[in-house]
């Protein structure tokens, strides 16, 4: 039997960067941070990162992972920076850098920029298209996007949580402090007899979902990949009066996005990923909202902790 998974307590989402293209006095270039329990990853390192990451709640030694959509400058020039402040500040643990085709020969080039001495070990990995990946309280799923150059989104989810009858489990005699290893385990053996999780199940709450796009056009397969999303992330340059202009470019509008959001049935959506070209965001929410309500602006330090789940499945095999 495969271990019955833990599910994290605390999902928080903080917004570092949500402009494109170039910095502006009051926007920075993308970078999101989304800490699953204790496990912080960095979403994105725009020029700028490291500084936003000083004014906000989040302390940038203890980033684990970073995932790059993709290597258009403002996606990731702020990682050369950053890695060296992890270094001179004395971090000792590896750091895990992820991303589409082409991440380790940029990268490993990115990062032996100037003289500094690297204190700690940087793994730089290359996730496939459409591939799932575990890490072990949440999976990291990848999409390949529409954009002029090799880009993916990342897919985010939590591991179900078997919730388990506590009544049950004491007519059964399984004493509480076994009831974490069952879960984990799948099986316990206690006083000569074989317990099943299935024996204590009460259903199973569903973990919680964040999708992020990076740079993409609008693709009828993110609604599939986003579908029933906690949380969608979605770039939305500009307004839908520059359709034509940003999708040749391998972007999306702020009408475009939320029709992804409407129709993938997700339950937040965030627009991300601003043309500079805009001081006030007022058109694109207003065009988001009259076709998702639930859609927010993301804004600089920003933070959004992600609700858990109360709705319960059934325990397969139960």
């Amino acid at each position: 039997m495969q271990p019955w998974p833990y599910v994290a307590s605390n999902i928080k989402i903080t917004f570092m960067g949500t402009g494109g293209s170039w910095p502006s006095p009051g926007r920075g270039l993308p970078a999101v941070a989304l800490q699953i329990d204790e496990i912080t990853n960095l979403l994105d390192c725009g020029e700028g990162t490291q500084k936003q990451i000083m004014k906000s709640k989040v302390s940038f030694m203890s980033i684990d992972n970073i995932f790059i959509t993709h290597f258009h400058g403002d996606h990731f020039l702020g990682l050369l920076g950053l890695v060296q402040s992890m270094s001179f500040n004395g971090r000792e643990k590896p750091l895990n850098i992820f991303g589409p085709r082409g991440a380790i020969r940029i990268l490993s080039n990115a990062l032996n920029v100037g003289f500094y001495k690297l204190g700690f070990d940087v793994r730089i990995g290359e996730m496939d298209f459409n591939a799932s990946y575990d890490f072990g309280k949440f999976s990291v799923s990848t999409l390949k996007n529409d954009h002029p150059v090799p880009a993916v989104s990342y897919r985010f989810a939590e591991k179900d949580l078997v919730k388990i009858d506590r009544q049950r489990a004491d007519e059964l005699g399984i004493p509480p402090r076994r009831l974490e290893e069952l879960r984990n385990a799948g099986t316990i053996v206690h006083d000569g007899r074989t317990f099943s999780i299935s024996d204590v199940a009460a259903g199973v709450r569903k973990g919680r979902i964040v999708v992020y796009t990076g740079d993409t056009r609008p693709m009828e397969e993110m609604k599939l990949f986003a579908s029933d999303a906690d949380v969608l992330i979605h770039e939305t340059t500009t307004d839908s009066s520059l359709e034509p202009k940003v999708n040749e470019f391998g972007h999306s509008s702020s009408r475009q996005a939320a029709l992804i959001a409407r129709d993938a049935r997700v339950r937040k959506l965030f627009l991300f990923h601003y043309s500079p070209r805009y001081e006030s965001l007022d058109s694109l929410i207003n065009e988001a909202t009259g076709i998702f309500p639930n859609s927010e602006l993301s804004r600089e330090l920003m933070e959004f902790e992600v609700p858990a789940r109360k709705d319960a499945g059934p325990v397969s095999g139960a």
